[in-house]
């Protein structure tokens, strides 16, 4: 029995995903994706419009992965210290587990693809920056040393945060998935808080 529409469409991103956990491979085309899954690319076509539909339907699962429990992180924990280091954790462990989504929130897999991906993927990177941003708003307010803050020390802050992110991101693809993101945060944690 053929599996359903949604089925079907949720083994192709999930095919192509495990694809590009080889970084050193070869480009992702949709005739070697075809073949992995045993289909002719016409099936592929029959769920997904381009090849970029179906990049795009991996940054929707990483979006909803990460927000989600970003957002819970951000609902469930009052201290704004705790939801900053939970988040980067959060980010780093979400890589560790899922080496192919690596490489599209790098931009490696999106090279020669549609440019509206790459513009896609600046923008939830943009809002991790953001969400970064918030929560060290909440620590500042909780904090009563911190009460001079400004916004532009806080911004200044979630970026760099986010550069360690993107950092560890790009060494754990460079290192062909051998160089944990999580490897050493916990002593780095306080150099970067």
């Amino acid at each position: 029995m053929a599996p359903r529409t949604g089925e079907r469409k949720l083994q192709i991103l999930q095919t192509l995903a495990a694809m590009l956990e080889h970084p050193r491979g070869e480009r992702v085309t949709t005739a070697a994706l075809a073949a992995r899954l045993s289909v002719s690319e016409a099936a592929l076509y029959r769920h997904f419009a381009s090849k970029a539909q179906m990049f795009e339907g991996l940054i929707e699962f990483i979006e909803s992965s990460i927000f989600s429990l970003a957002n819970r992180i951000s609902a469930d924990e009052p201290d704004g210290h705790r939801q900053v280091h939970a988040i980067v954790a959060l980010l780093l462990s979400f890589a560790e587990k899922n080496p192919g989504m690596v490489r599209v929130l790098i931009g490696d897999a999106l090279i020669n693809e549609d440019e509206r991906l790459q513009t896609r993927i600046n923008q939830l990177l943009d809002r991790l920056e953001s969400t970064l941003r918030q929560s060290l708003r909440v620590a500042a307010v909780g904090d009563a040393t911190a009460a001079e803050v400004s916004t532009e020390a806080i911004g200044a802050h979630a970026n760099l945060l986010l550069c360690y992110v993107i950092g560890r991101w790009q060494q754990y693809a460079r290192s062909g998935f051998k160089r944990a993101p999580t490897e050493h945060f916990n002593a780095q944690w306080p150099l970067l808080a």
